[in-house]
């Protein structure tokens, strides 16, 4: 027998609503324990009642997701704020005439895509706290030295170095994510920091605004301090992050050793027994499994109208007539209702533990946007479109990515899928770099956006098919075996390939 904390269900006469008990919980044939001994306590079961599972969840929210939120708001920022300078007067005094401009936004993408399988391996093998804010240590010493660019050819070199060292982030935080909390709390989670790239744009704007009066201070133009002074903040966020950011449930200094074994409890039940270790069988069980590619083209429907929103609100907007400085405010609404509706969707798909039905209906809010766009001659309807384009496509981003992650067995295996997804889907970017090339009506950028919006809406509902097939064939099998939860050790290696294991809808 071993002695575990433990929060019961049910309360002690005169106790505290949330007092706490010790209870003795059968221990593990010896014979099953070995060195792995983190994936050998399977059998321990810790039973929470609902209030003190949520106030150790939105402890660990506190400690955690500020930095998150933080991190990606400064990282979308540095990323698109070249939409910002464009309009600031960049495209004048570095003359980009032609695709030039295409071309500086597209290049970012390339090693961009291709550095975040490779990033998230290191982030198993490294410790976050210490991995992630070397990464915008890196991209922010790139931003910085962006306001020195003289030419389109060093705007390109610095676009292509800051895809580089941006690549791990946005990976990164979504298995972060996913090493502290179970599936079914996932995706509001992961909505509450992506919102923050809607608000970038927001702020982008704003921002963008007010430096664009710092006009020849220093011998700059005002948008080469629009890319200094945003990347010596992400700099100095980065240098405060090596010191306070957690790196697992088992090292949290914040968590008392009752809640620890709880939460690690917790995403052990949630896991269905998987393995955690490192192995490479788990990365070609990512690579080969068709299942991440449906969710890579589901995802790259959805983040080409993202980008484009992105990287061309501002144009766009000015395109309708506004003035340049009114454009950069204008460009602020779009954002401000894509970061509430990115929120609110996420709190009600891990309501009701869906994710599907969200995509679909978030996707078709930004189609009819788009349509608006595509149809209109005039200003307000234009307008009005921008924003539900924008309302509508970035709650999905949010919820294809918690939909990917919860679906992926095994800690190696969902962090390589995530990376896969976010890296390869990342290449829509290069085609929203590409497709607003007709001013001012834009008809061959919008309607290829709303070709791609009806690409995830279409995947999505194979997606929703697919899983449900194969959870019946599942339950089927494990009738039919007789499978049980305590047989999981004998699937440990199958990742979601495990007859235990269900997908999420």
């Amino acid at each position: 027998m071993i002695l575990i904390p433990t929060i019961i269900s049910g309360q002690l006469e005169g106790a505290h609503p949330t007092s706490r008990s010790f209870q003795f919980v059968p221990s593990l044939d010896q014979g099953t324990m070995g060195s792995d001994s983190i994936e050998s306590t399977s059998e321990k079961q810790i039973v929470l009642n609902p209030r003190e599972r949520a106030r150790i969840l939105r402890k660990i929210d506190w400690h955690l997701l500020p930095f998150l939120t933080v991190f990606y708001l400064l990282s979308f920022l540095d990323r698109v704020n070249v939409g910002n300078a464009k309009v600031a007067g960049m495209s004048t005094n570095l003359n980009l005439t032609g695709f030039r401009y295409n071309i500086a936004a597209a290049v970012f993408f390339i090693p961009y895509c291709f550095a975040e399988v490779p990033s998230n391996i290191a982030l198993k093998l490294f410790r976050p706290s210490r991995w992630i804010p070397s990464i915008m240590v890196a991209w922010g010493v790139v931003m910085t030295l962006m306001c020195l660019v003289k030419s389109y050819q060093s705007l390109v070199v610095a676009r292509v170095f800051l895809g580089l060292t941006e690549a791990g982030l946005f990976p990164g935080i979504n298995y972060y994510i996913c090493l502290w909390y179970p599936r079914s709390e996932r995706s509001k989670r992961i909505a509450i920091f992506f919102s923050s790239a809607a608000v970038a744009g927001a702020f982008g704007g704003l921002l963008a605004y007010g430096i664009e009066r710092m006009e020849g201070v220093g011998g700059l133009h005002g948008w080469q301090w629009i890319f200094g002074l945003e990347g010596i903040v992400t700099v100095l966020v980065a240098c405060f992050s090596f010191f306070y950011m957690q790196d697992y449930p088992e090292t949290a200094k914040f968590l008392t050793e009752p809640e620890r074994l709880c939460i690690m409890n917790m995403l052990k039940q949630d896991a269905n027994n998987l393995s955690t270790r490192f192995d490479t069988q788990f990365v070609w069980q990512a690579i080969k499994d068709y299942k991440t590619y449906v969710q890579i083209i589901i995802y790259m429907g959805l983040l080409v109208p993202g980008y484009a929103i992105a990287l061309f609100s501002p144009t766009i907007i000015n395109e309708l007539g506004y003035s340049a400085a009114n454009a950069q405010l204008l460009s602020v609404p779009p954002f401000v209702l894509g970061a509430i509706g990115t929120i609110i969707v996420g709190i009600y798909s891990d309501k009701h533990n869906l994710r599907g039905p969200y995509i679909i209906g978030g996707a078709l809010v930004s189609l009819v946007g788009y349509i608006l766009l595509y149809c209109s001659v005039r200003a307000g309807p234009s307008y009005v479109g921008a924003c539900l384009a924008a309302a509508g496509d970035y709650p999905t981003v949010a919820i294809v990515l918690a939909w990917s992650g919860s679906n992926a067995g095994g800690d190696l295996k969902r962090g390589v899928v995530l990376a896969m997804v976010i890296g390869l889907g990342n290449l829509g970017g290069i085609c929203s770099s590409f497709i607003y090339i007709d001013p001012p009506r834009f008809h061959i950028g919008h309607g290829t956006i709303m070709g791609f919006l009806s690409l995830a809406i279409v995947m999505s509902l194979f997606a929703m098919w697919d899983y449900n097939r194969l959870n019946k064939k599942k339950e089927a099998q494990c009738l039919a075996e007789n499978i049980t939860e305590e047989r999981g050790y004998e699937f440990r290696d199958m990742g979601d390939n495990s007859p235990l294991f269900r997908y999420t809808i």
